[in-house]
């Protein structure tokens, strides 16, 4: 299994929309894989659900996520092993951890989108999760159990989805942040990406990131000269690597420039590898070659602007591609979606071509 996280400091870049369709890609491509959803907005889990469903599973959950050891306790083991064994949210799975009780022996089942792809529903409380990282974040040093299965649980429940479902991705959605949770979600992956504009906004976004990424690391060679090896045992053998950017849902200029960029886009774009090679240490990118470094993943397949189509996408709960295929379409849709058809279904190409050269560059990984 390979864990990869989609980030960026700087919201509105599709980060969402691009993580969706790039685990429908991996699944199309005939890897199983599984979403987890671990921004609070929980955007990425409207894809996937309806808000009557979502609020439904939410509702369900709320007694455990105000007290998890009272919840349980007022429940018979079989109320119990019902509740823990249907689709639930990623903060109702680290709740055990964040309230400092056992973990369920039975394991929640991912919320099947369609064949080989699976997702962990986020949720809005999260954040408590994230205060409870806070907390215990210098126990880490002095190897307090309960501390370093909080640090390292997002991880760990990675591995153990990829061993009980077979998953060969785990993809996670992320918060713009730079807080403690984004933290250990991207220090304890295998790689991470930037999805990008070609702005100003996101050349500040990768300066952030990769100054965040210099302390991210120094604390954690530090838990790593202070622990056991057991207790080293619950961390990922290496510090994460950086994968590259892509330039996402960026208006197309035909002809503008070599990646049919207006001037002013286009000039950001180019500034975007120098900044990469300034800010993030080579470190964390010695498996990219000077190409690939350069170039953004996938190269132009998903850089220009997909209008309207992402909304929909969203709206009928599937990929752009399958958008005209839909047998719910309203009739408002019908019209503009089906005179747009090849629009909609050609976006398959470019997502393919997209997670093929992600692909590439993870395999990289076991190389170096």
């Amino acid at each position: 299994m390979k864990s990869i996280a989609v980030f960026n400091n700087k919201g509105g870049v599709g980060k969402t929309t691009l993580t969706y369709h790039l685990g429908y890609a991996l699944a199309e491509l005939g890897y199983k894989t599984l979403l987890i959803d671990l921004d609070p907005q929980s955007n990425l889990t409207l894809f996937g659900l309806d808000p009557e469903a979502l609020h439904n599973i939410w509702q369900a959950e709320e007694p455990f996520i105000d007290d998890f050891v009272q919840a349980r306790d007022v429940k018979s083991p079989v109320e119990f092993k019902d509740i823990t064994c249907d689709v639930r949210s990623i903060h109702f799975l680290l709740k055990p951890i964040e309230d400092g009780t056992d973990i369920p022996q039975t394991l929640a089942k991912p919320l099947d989108l369609h064949d080989n792809l699976g997702m962990i529903p986020g949720r809005l409380s999260i954040h408590t999760y994230e205060d409870k990282i806070a907390n215990r974040w210098n126990d880490v040093y002095g190897g307090d159990p309960l501390a370093i299965r909080t640090v390292t649980q997002v991880r760990n429940f990675c591995d153990v989805y990829a061993k009980n479902h077979s998953y060969d991705y785990v993809v996670i959605d992320t918060s713009p942040s730079l807080g403690i949770l984004n933290k250990v979600i991207i220090s304890t992956v295998d790689g991470f990406l930037i999805p990008c504009m070609p702005d100003m906004f996101s050349l500040y976004g990768i300066q952030n990131i990769g100054k965040s990424l210099k302390g991210w690391k120094r604390d954690f060679n530090t838990i790593f000269t202070l622990l056991s090896d057991v207790k080293l045992s619950h961390f990922p053998k290496n510090f994460v690597s950086f994968l590259g950017y892509t330039i996402f849902n960026a208006k197309k200029f035909t002809g503008k420039s070599e990646w049919d960029l207006s001037k002013a886009h286009h000039n950001y774009a180019k500034q975007i590898p120098a900044t990469i090679r300034k800010y993030i240490d080579e470190d964390h990118r010695k498996h990219l070659t000077e190409t690939q470094l350069e170039e953004p993943i996938g190269e132009t397949a998903v850089m220009h602007s997909y209008s309207t189509r992402p909304n929909m996408a969203q709206k009928y709960r599937t990929p752009m591609w399958k958008v005209p295929s839909c047998e719910n379409l309203e009739p408002e849709d019908k019209s503009t979606i089906s005179g747009n058809r090849k629009l909609y279904e050609n976006t398959k190409i470019g997502f393919h071509i997209f997670t093929k050269d992600l692909l590439t560059r993870l395999e990289q990984l076991e190389v170096n």
